[in-house]
């Protein structure tokens, strides 16, 4: 069964970090595009970040740029990502999801992703 399970998400104080995993399992994510997504209750997807599937390029929104950190470990076949100097505006459910990020598309079209882990910033 092609499946993705994040966790790592928590409740942490503005300038805190949380590293957040993504966990595969019914195909390598090393073989495809991987993306990280936010949603805010009531407010569209956002796009995090990005990870190329031949060369392991990165991208990342401006609003997150310079803060977090995609990364990929195909021994355990997991995507990871690193939030670091975090904001109250972080504050969202995060997805990771197989594919590339389409503007105004919904979750559930998104054909592997994962339940989301609640990322909550606050003091």
């Amino acid at each position: 069964e092609v499946q993705l399970v994040e966790s790592g998400g928590g409740v942490v104080q503005p300038g805190g970090s949380l590293r957040l995993s993504c966990t595969a399992s019914g195909f390598n994510i090393s073989d495809y595009y991987m993306t990280w997504l936010r949603q805010v209750p009531g407010e569209g997807l956002e796009w995090v970040s990005s990870i190329y599937s031949d060369d392991g390029r990165t991208d990342y929104a401006d609003s997150v740029k310079g803060r977090f950190t995609i990364a990929r470990d195909n021994a355990k076949n997991t995507l990871a990502l690193q939030l670091n100097s975090l904001k109250i505006e972080d504050t969202a459910m995060y997805y990771c999801v197989r594919g590339n990020y389409g503007l105004g598309v919904p979750l559930h079209d998104y054909r592997v992703r994962g339940q989301g882990t609640q990322v909550t910033v606050s003091s």
